[in-house]
């Protein structure tokens, strides 16, 4: 059932050289001026390199989507176009073959027993895998599916957003319950679960947020960027609700009863994917049109950039050891070494 045989990588971005031939006495001092100012570039560059770990995928067509740390700090992810989920173990990457083809498999959670909870739009269904490899399927009653995001929550159930039924389903001992959206043009995607069982919940073509209580309650938060299409939602340790705008290119929080959004840059195209808190309260994420990693601590945002120019990161995890996993939808999984994100 499991193939294994990636092993690890490192890659690196930065430095650079300069070649400075003097022809001229008459321009000596420039050229020198000009050797040392490109010196300084170098040696500045050279400070900010950003090494990674690259875990190459073991099929040449596989392609990362998703990501997620388990308790036992492996790795998961989903793959799409692929019968296999994949895992990474003691710096080894394995495949493990599954039922069927997933496709666009987004959503990918890991529950308290080191299971891993996947959509399976193509099949209908929702896929728990065992962390020894068993695959249990759980059908949706829909001829037609399109699934976002699958959160666990801690009462053992998963959540997930059902957008062809306009709902944030709760799947539970095996059975559905879902809390249908008012609006059919709402389009839920992502979802996040707090500790205390609040959900939270983007509605991608409603610009909102959605918030269900433990009771069912439901309330919408209307997001202030027009046509922002929130995608990803995480929730941190204090109870803030963090959620990217795809097209607004901005990251925003939620917090006691407001809404706050930090631009990610002006006139930066990022294509915002991927979200994740690492322990010491800063928000990754992806950069997946700028092959780079983003960071936002204290209101600060840093770019990281990865070192292959063919790099698209889409899904952004967290372990607890504060290195930060992404999933490389050009063939790869990446991991950027805790001493490197802290910097």
């Amino acid at each position: 059932m499991t193939n294994a045989g990636s092993t690890p990588r490192a890659a690196v971005a930065g430095g650079g050289r300069s070649n400075s031939p003097v022809r001229r006495s008459t321009i000596v001092t420039a050229l020198i001026g000009i050797v040392l100012l490109a010196a300084a570039v170098w040696l500045w560059q050279s400070l900010l390199k950003v090494e990674v770990v690259e875990f190459a995928m073991l099929e040449q067509r596989d392609t990362p989507t998703a990501i997620a740390v388990a308790p036992d700090q492996s790795v998961w992810f989903t793959i799409d176009f692929a019968n296999a989920i994949g895992r990474i173990r003691n710096d080894r990457l394995e495949r493990l073959v599954e039922p069927q083809t997933n496709l666009e498999p987004v959503g990918l959670a890991i529950a308290a027993d080191g299971a891993a909870w996947y959509t399976d739009a193509a099949a209908s269904q929702i896929q728990r895998i065992a962390p020894g490899g068993e695959v249990t399927s759980f059908a949706l009653d829909t001829p037609i599916t399109k699934l976002g995001k699958i959160a666990t929550a801690p009462d053992g159930s998963v959540w997930f957003a059902e957008a062809t039924a306009y709902s944030i389903t709760r799947l539970h001992n095996g059975r559905l319950k879902r809390h249908v959206i008012g609006s059919v043009r709402a389009e839920p995607y992502g979802v996040a679960v707090a500790a205390d069982g609040t959900v939270w919940a983007t509605l991608r073509a409603g610009n909102q947020l959605l918030r269900i209580a433990p009771d069912g309650t439901m309330n919408t938060f209307d997001i202030p960027t027009r046509g922002s299409s929130p995608t990803d939602v995480v929730v941190d340790s204090s109870g803030d609700v963090w959620f990217l705008e795809f097209r607004g290119n901005r990251i925003g929080r939620f917090s006691q009863g407001r809404i706050e959004e930090f631009p990610v840059g002006e006139g930066l195209t990022a294509g915002l994917t991927g979200l994740a808190v690492a322990p010491d309260g800063a928000v990754w994420f992806g950069m997946l049109r700028q092959g780079s990693l983003g960071r936002l601590r204290e209101g600060k945002l840093k770019r990281f950039r990865l070192p292959r120019e063919s790099a698209r990161p889409y899904g952004v995890a967290v372990d607890a050891e504060g290195n930060v996993w992404y999933a490389d939808i050009s063939g790869f999984v990446g991991k950027l070494p805790a001493m490197q994100a802290q910097r």
